[in-house]
């Protein structure tokens, strides 16, 4: 495309069609510019700026990117299909395996409700598994905590998660410390107590 600006037409009409393909041109790379300035900027705020951003900022970014890319696509020439978008990594863990015994502690709020005193009812349930080591095997201690409501003034109650070596992971503080011993007093390294334990 850029061929065709390097030699101009001298026919009135083909140099119109010239020049409104120029100005195409030109609106695509101004919406592309915009587009790049406003992600480095969000970078340079996510990794250098403050972390508090509320929703409505974020809603009216991700709606100006989209007008924007959707511009820039229709616009783009045809030969620019080299951008690929990366794909959203997930965070779940494998589940657990099931030979493995399975300890239940079931955290709950209560049968009544805090602010009114009303009963309360189970709406559902979060189970977190986490693992134990009990010298000799391995334990999965479930702790489920159910999620309920009040009948009469619809709060919702659930007991909160207890605190955990590692917030958001699953080894229990007996796994860890055996780790731990395996490797520094022991002298056992980190590859030959996965290769003993997972056989």
């Amino acid at each position: 495309m850029r061929g065709t600006f390097k030699i101009l037409p001298e026919d009135l009409t083909k140099l119109r069609a010239v020049s409104e393909l120029m100005a195409a041109e030109i609106m695509s790379q101004a919406y592309q510019i915009e587009k790049l300035k406003k992600e480095l900027a969000a970078h340079r705020k996510a990794r250098f700026g403050s972390k508090s951003a509320t929703m409505d900022q974020q809603a009216f970014d991700l709606q100006e990117d989209a007008e924007i890319a959707a511009f820039a696509q229709k616009t783009a020439p045809a030969d620019d299909g080299d951008e690929t978008t990366p794909a959203k990594s997930t965070h779940n863990h494998a589940p657990l395996p099931d030979h493995l015994a399975r300890q239940d502690e079931i955290l709950s709020p209560g049968d009544t409700c805090f602010e009114c005193g009303g009963a309360l009812k189970q709406l559902g349930e979060d189970v977190t598994e986490e693992l134990k080591y009990v010298p000799g095997h391995f334990v999965v201690k479930r702790i489920v905590r159910p999620r309920m409501t009040c009948t009469c003034c619809e709060a919702f109650a659930q007991a909160d998660l207890p605190s955990r070596p590692i917030t958001r992971d699953r080894p229990g503080p007996g796994l860890l410390a055996h780790i731990l011993v395996g490797k520094y007093c022991d002298h056992l390294p980190l590859y030959r107590q996965i290769r003993d334990l997972c056989p």
